[in-house]
């Protein structure tokens, strides 16, 4: 054990000795024969614990978490924002000029692909598909004409140049029906409905949340204005902006770390994704997406956040713990520990490294998969000061 352990585990315990003294006395006053156990206290020996009583235990927040392997090494931190993936996003528009007849989803809304999103009414539409029906129409009648020369050809009732005049015909309506559905087409509405009604339906292209809708019943649509925006917020994009010196050493597949200005105090894992090819003139910076997973869907697009990649091949780990678990006494830094024992915190001194955001590395003292405290160190912290303080004064 340290002389310095030794020295306060001493000091410790004549604070002990001097309160166990006064509650003794004050219990004999009263007529009690023993210490009230409903009072925090520390003891020491080999491994200094903290006592909490269940009482104050349920008032006191206590959280934990566990410590961390990270990658070390040198980093880089660059800036950014949140945005969709190229491939899970989707801007919706009428493809003709059109009415919006009615509405089938609201923003927020989860689609599927193919899911009818609105129905529009478009007169130049229903132009396009009475010019099909229409040439449908004279296309069957030709191909009937022609097939009835050609029978009375063969049987020499009439000339084959009447014949073949009539297949021609017959292959010219054709054409305009080829035509008039190239027209649809054209139009973004493609031949299905060729009844002349003007009518259309506008479906999802995709998977996804309606993040946006301007859509509105009776409003003319514009074929160069999306009426629905359409992504998919499980995973998102995170594109940040490193200097060239540091985005060439940056690698696919890498860990990052990222935090946002809306979350303060957390950490999110990404993923290096692609790292740009063309720096950036003005600012000297490539741009590098991160890819995060957004399961829970707390993260939006757009919102800013910093990034902490790590630099060349991945390297060794370190051990890290939220800096709040960390406390400082007055002979180094310490963290405590829960015990199978409810209540009851192990103190233990550790070395401390250096800051990496809302983390810290540790030196020593602890191994990954260890559990500490965080939320309530402080005042864990703050009982073992008042116990050294009462040594000190004792000893005084």
């Amino acid at each position: 054990m340290k002389p310095t352990l030794l020295l306060l585990a001493a000091l410790v315990g004549l604070t002990a000795c001097k309160s166990s003294k006064a509650e003794h006395d004050d219990a004999h006053e009263h007529g009690h024969d023993e210490a009230s156990p409903e009072k925090l206290h520390v003891e020491s020996g080999d491994v200094i614990h903290v006592h909490v009583p269940q009482e104050m235990l349920r008032d006191l927040r206590v959280t934990t978490a566990k410590v961390e392997a990270r990658p070390g090494g040198e980093s880089v931190t660059a800036l950014g924002e949140l945005t969709f993936s190229e491939d899970a996003y989707a801007e919706v528009a009428s493809p003709v000029s059109a009415r919006v007849a009615s509405v089938a989803v609201t923003t927020g809304q989860v689609v599927k692909q193919g899911q009818r999103l609105a129905e529009l009414q478009s007169p130049e539409l229903g132009r396009g598909r009475a010019d099909l029906q229409a040439a449908q129409a004279r296309a069957t009648a030709a191909r009937q004409a022609a097939d009835r020369k050609r029978t009375l050809a063969e049987e020499r009732i009439v000339a084959r140049k009447d014949a073949q005049a009539a297949e021609a015909d017959a292959a010219a309506a054709d054409a305009e029906v080829a035509a008039a559905k190239a027209s649809l087409t054209a139009l973004g509405a493609g031949s299905a409905g060729g009844d002349g009604t003007s009518g259309f339906v506008l479906k999802a292209p995709i998977d996804g949340t309606v993040v946006e809708r301007t859509a509105r019943l009776g409003q003319m649509a514009d074929p160069s204005q999306p009426l629905f925006r359409i992504g998919d917020l499980s995973s998102l994009w995170l594109i940040v902006h490193a200097f060239e010196r540091d985005a060439v050493r940056l690698k696919p597949g890498a860990e990052a770390r990222v935090t946002f200005a809306a979350f303060p105090g957390q950490e999110f894992a990404a993923k290096v994704g692609h790292v740009g090819q063309r720096v950036d003139p003005h600012s000297r910076t490539i741009p590098v997406r991160l890819e995060l997973d957004n399961s829970k869907g707390i993260l939006r697009p757009g919102m800013s956040a910093s990034a902490s990649i790590p630099l060349g091949d991945p390297g060794a780990t370190l051990t890290a713990v939220p800096a709040a678990a960390l406390q400082r006494l007055e002979n180094g830094w310490v963290v405590f520990l829960p015990t199978a024992e409810a209540g009851v915190f192990e103190q233990r001194e550790v070395g401390r490294g250096r800051s990496l955001g809302t983390q810290v590395e540790v030196l020593s003292g602890l191994a990954v998969g260890n559990e500490v405290v965080v939320e309530g160190a402080f005042l864990l912290k703050a009982e073992v000061e008042k116990s050294q303080g009462g040594g000190d004064e004792h000893g005084h």
